[in-house]
């Protein structure tokens, strides 16, 4: 029963992998995966277990039980992000992004590679990676008229995105799901991961600037922008940004799971878009499909219609594939095959960083959650953040941010792999290299 146990799960795995080319959205191998797995423990009646932390043992439990363990743990994540998305689409609804557009005043190329690297890294830090990377793209294509200096800019903004989504407890899906699980804290995972975080975007940009493609000044005027659609625009998007990094300190303060104080931010958000889109404010070039100028719309109603349901059910299915294999306690024996295979774990870290640029790293984090057993803010979980979030750089399909802007670019995967791969790379090392000087010298001396 083990080897179709391993099967399913591979097969599904491989279908999430190939979500491009077999043209199937990766949520659907992923809720087929998670129905059949835990169907199969079901009707054979296999033992589960619950994996004890601190006796570093697995105890029996009933399936109901650790069923609903799993998928309280899984809705935590859901429901935060839930939250977030819908803050995202309330500051879009107020055109509120299109305030970062008054940071650009420079012709430079050296100058912009360095602004929207910047900006990215910041960015994807508060909004998350993916985020960061549409919005800044979408800017990019009204600043750059030459294509194939646009897509040199979009690969340096996957890296800058995904080196800012990685030291921050809201950057990235990884990291929320190691904080949401009490592995990490968001204090201790910004001592430990920003500056590998910094230098892993830091030292490609460095390189790139040598690069021809980056020299000189870009044609477009930089002024030449549309008016902002909203006057709310800018006061939203300062609302809704604070309101996210609100909620580290809101868990630091009342120890609640971080969800509770996404809706606290949410319902703050959501009350000041209310009360500005009863005021009669400039919209006229807005699509009237989208925005009811005559009358009262619910922007709440509106952005939560925008909301990435396939993303929230991917995380369903996957999350709790991931689980029913935690359950039956594989990746619990397996961490133990793994640490005798392999004794040093950073080595083992640095695989899984390399592994996400192949294969999604949301699976990969959720299973190094059961494989490992170390306590909150051991070093080995920020290393894990660090290797996922960043690691994903390396290939146009390892990282959310790098499969949109293929999206939204048409950025070709061997151009990437040829172009920006190595600077990705380099990237990654140096950080990983700094991560464990700190850690070994500094930190813990």
């Amino acid at each position: 029963m083990e080897t179709i146990i391993i099967i399913v799960f591979l097969a599904g795995y491989l279908a999430i992998t190939l979500e491009h080319n077999l043209k199937i959205d990766k949520l659907i191998p992923a809720l087929a995966m998670m129905a059949i797995l835990w169907a199969i423990i079901a009707l054979a009646h296999m033992d589960v277990f619950e994996v004890n932390a601190e006796m570093r043992e697995l105890e029996p439990t009933h399936i109901d039980e650790i069923l609903l363990h799993h998928l309280g743990k899984t809705a935590e994540i859901l429901v935060f992000l839930l939250g977030a998305m819908t803050i995202v689409e309330i500051i879009d609804y107020f055109d509120g992004f299109a305030t970062i557009k008054g940071y650009i005043r420079t012709r430079s190329k050296g100058k912009l590679l360095w602004l929207f690297s910047i900006l990215a890294f910041i960015l994807s830090a508060i909004i998350d990676n993916l985020t960061a990377t549409i919005v800044l793209v979408t800017i990019l294509q009204k600043v750059i008229n030459d294509r194939n200096t646009r897509l040199w800019f979009a690969g340096m903004i996957i890296i800058a995105a995904n080196a800012g989504g990685a030291w921050s407890p809201i950057g990235d899906v990884t990291t929320t799901m190691l904080w949401i699980a009490n592995k990490v804290t968001a204090l201790e995972l910004i001592k430990h991961v920003l500056i590998p975080s910094i230098l892993c975007m830091v030292i490609p940009v460095l390189v790139a600037g040598r690069y021809k493609v980056f020299k000189g000044n870009i044609e477009r005027d930089i002024d030449d922008f549309e008016a902002p659609k909203s006057k709310f625009g800018p006061t939203m998007l300062y609302l809704g940004l604070g309101s996210i990094v609100f909620v580290p300190f809101f868990k630091t303060i009342t120890h609640l799971p971080p969800y509770v104080g996404m809706m606290l931010s949410l319902a703050a958000v959501a009350t000041f878009a209310e009360i500005y889109s009863s005021t009669k404010f400039s919209i006229s070039n807005v699509e009237s499909e989208d925005h009811d100028t005559t009358g009262h719309h619910s922007p709440v109603h509106a952005s939560l219609s925008k909301i990435e349901l396939p993303s929230i059910l991917f995380f369903l299915g996957i999350l709790l594939a991931v689980a029913a294999l935690e359950s039956l306690g594989y990746l619990f024996n397996y961490a133990g095959s793994l640490n005798e295979a392999i004794p040093n774990t950073d080595i083992v870290v640095m695989l899984f960083g390399v592994g996400s640029a192949v294969i999604d790293n949301v699976p990969l984090v959720a299973a190094s959650m059961g494989m490992f057993s170390e306590s909150m803010d051991n070093p080995l979980w920020h290393f894990i953040a660090y290797s996922a979030g960043t690691g994903g750089s390396m290939l146009i399909i390892g990282s959310a941010a790098g499969v949109v802007a293929m999206g939204m670019e048409k950025i070709d995967f061997f151009w990437y792999l040829k172009k920006i791969a190595f600077l990705a790379f380099i990237g990654f090392v140096v950080g990983a290299a700094a991560f464990v000087i700190m850690r070994d010298f500094v930190l813990h001396a």
